[in-house]
């Protein structure tokens, strides 16, 4: 099992905004961000309080993140990645999530 690396500052994420790419599809929006020397990729998944009650917004955290630990072996190294769910991922099933996930990877060529 991998160990998942996220970012917990709120000046890590801060920097992810204002220096990373974006890219979005219907029910998630990823931000990426290169890091000097670094061996793994950090992750932060950020789900809005308009998203739903506190169950939903974890629920949607625990999606994401099972996600990304199952298919971080094939992405690219050396990443601040943010992640935020939009309104929609609230009715989408994991492998939903799931493609969404990889979609946005390929879009910023991390896979």
């Amino acid at each position: 099992m991998d160990k998942f690396h996220s970012l917990k500052k709120n000046q890590d994420f801060q920097a992810v905004y204002r220096n990373g790419r974006s890219f979005a599809n219907s029910c998630l929006v990823m931000y990426a961000k290169k890091r000097n020397d670094e061996e793994e990729n950090r992750v932060g998944i950020s789900v809005s309080k308009k998203v739903g009650n506190s169950v939903v917004r974890h629920r949607l955290k625990r999606l994401i993140r099972e996600a990304y630990r199952i298919n971080c072996g094939q992405a690219v190294r050396g990443y601040d990645l943010v992640v935020i769910a939009r309104e929609k991922s609230k009715e989408k099933t994991y492998k939903e999530i799931t493609g969404a996930l990889l979609s946005l990877l390929r879009s910023h060529r991390l896979l």
